[in-house]
């Protein structure tokens, strides 16, 4: 009989896209299960009371909750380190494994290793945040030598959270397109409550370039970090197949 392995994943209060995404990607995985931890996060802004929501001390409370549940591996499924900088994820991942003795990862940690196993050099960014997000996302990564440009990034100005899940299939495809238009390596569907993770594989066919989901990419990690064999999974996305 096969180890049974408990994935806890951090989650945005107002999120209700990632759960059932989730749920969804490890289904075919028997041995595999998925537990979830909140912590109140409602709208994405550059604002103080926006970036105090993603305060280490407050997520560390959720990441000791899902300790309880003695889970193999804990996952932060959301983006913020994309505007208060991809440190501020490494941080929180350390700082949860001192507390809990349990390894920790992040969309956006996984995401870039997911970048530098498919050799990205022009990152196509698709997301809802405001402007000034936004900016700080492009020069994050541009700072750390991947290229995201005013051809390869579109965003939709969407702060409340609860109105990103809201945005239609349609709409990202257009974007996804338009970005792999402006000449996007790869594109990263960058928002942990976008329903997109699903449509990754019509994507690829479609635009014939890997796209990766922000739900998908921690889930893939932590995954592997596990020892699971991802390909198993099937129908969402070549990062499980090809990384």
């Amino acid at each position: 009989m096969s180890k049974q392995i408990r994935l806890g994943i951090l989650t945005p209060s107002s999120n209700t896209a990632l759960e059932p995404l989730t749920f969804q990607i490890v289904s075919s995985i028997p041995n595999v299960s998925v537990h979830f931890s909140r912590f109140p996060v409602t709208g994405i802004s550059l604002s103080a009371k926006g970036l105090a929501q993603f305060d280490q001390s407050v997520i560390m409370q959720a990441a000791q909750l899902l300790a309880h549940a003695e889970v193999d591996m804990i996952g932060w499924s959301g983006t913020a380190a994309g505007w208060m900088g991809f440190e501020s994820d490494e941080k929180l991942c350390e700082a949860i494994t001192k507390a809990t003795g349990i390894p920790a990862t992040t969309s956006v940690l996984a995401l870039n290793k997911a970048l530098d196993i498919f050799k990205v050099k022009k990152l196509g960014l698709v997301t809802p945040y405001l402007d000034d997000v936004q900016e700080r996302i492009v020069k994050n990564y541009n700072a750390i030598g991947i290229e995201v440009t005013s051809e390869t990034e579109r965003h939709l100005r969407v702060a409340k959270n609860t109105d990103v899940v809201l945005i239609g299939e349609d709409v990202l495809e257009k974007l996804v397109g338009q970005v792999v238009e402006g000449g996007a390596e790869a594109v990263s569907t960058f928002c942990t409550n976008l329903i997109a993770a699903h449509k990754v594989e019509l994507w690829e066919a479609k635009y014939g370039v890997p796209v990766l989901d922000t739900v998908t990419t921690v889930t893939w990690d932590m995954l592997r970090q596990c020892g699971v064999d991802t390909k198993a999974i099937k129908g969402w996305g070549r990062i499980f197949h090809e990384v």
